[in-house]
């Protein structure tokens, strides 16, 4: 029988963030769920709940904006809530390259992503440190292995999320706690929509793409398992592989070459 936890999911409104949320509930987990879009969350605890009878709690929360995470953790705290699963999993990126975004835009995807995401983790560890038990799926991306994309933070916070996640589960594993970056390929979710490029990414042969239940399955299973890591699929992964093994200067070519562009 599985034992009930409180997962915390950011992102939560749509794609990997509300995947996470319906697996995690039909596991018998309470659910904290959080995005801008307070509707979304609504909708969605509303469909689960139909099914689930445990605890859900939607709370809107802008993670781009500064001291946004003590803020969540102080509501978190005022609903008599402790974290024991958290998913990072909130982020984006935007259409325009790196030279063409505004300092305000450049600031969000560091707050969000790289900010918002660790400090999220170190708020949840004295309770996960305690109880000797605790969840920590960061969601990185492949392009973490990948050559870097022209004029993108996108590629370089992932390579963080990807080290960082592996350094904090050196760090508490051995009191119980288990950390893993999920690093997924092409996914059919909602995010090329937010991109804006839906079309072109619907030119890439369906071989390259996963789905997000396979994904939140891979993860779930990768982080109670103890792998630091998890790339889903196996096509994903021989790319992954290939990737980190090119020299720099075929890597850096490639990194010019982008079919979402």
């Amino acid at each position: 029988m599985t034992i009930q936890h409180t997962a915390l999911i950011t992102g939560a409104s749509s794609g990997l963030g509300a995947e996470f949320a319906r697996q995690l509930a039909s596991e018998g987990h309470q659910l904290v769920l959080v995005a801008r879009r307070l509707d979304r969350l609504e909708d969605l605890i509303a469909e689960l709940q139909q099914k689930y009878p445990q605890r859900m709690e939607a709370i809107r929360c802008d993670l781009a904006e500064v001291g946004a995470t003590a803020e969540l953790m102080d509501e978190i705290a005022s609903r008599e809530l402790s974290i024991d699963i958290l998913i990072n999993n909130a982020g984006y990126t935007p259409r325009d390259v790196f030279s063409q975004q505004t300092s305000h835009v450049v600031q969000a995807q560091l707050q969000v992503m790289v900010n918002a995401l660790t400090e999220l983790c170190h708020a949840v560890l004295p309770h996960m440190t305690e109880k000797q038990w605790g969840r920590i799926i960061n969601v990185s991306s492949i392009v973490a292995f990948a050559p870097p994309g022209r004029g993108t933070l996108y590629s370089a916070i992932k390579q963080y999320v990807f080290t960082f996640s592996q350094s904090l589960d050196m760090d508490v594993r051995r009191v119980g706690v288990r950390v893993t970056a999920l690093c997924p390929g092409l996914t059919h979710t909602e995010f090329h929509d937010a991109m804006d490029v839906a079309d072109k990414a619907k030119k890439i042969p369906e071989i390259l793409w996963t789905d997000a239940p396979f994904v939140v399955r891979e993860g779930w299973k990768a982080v109670n398992s103890g792998q630091p890591v998890c790339t889903p699929g196996i096509l994903n992964n021989v790319l992954a592989f290939v990737s980190k093994r090119l020299p720099e200067r075929v890597r850096y070519a490639l990194g010019t070459q982008n079919p979402l562009e």
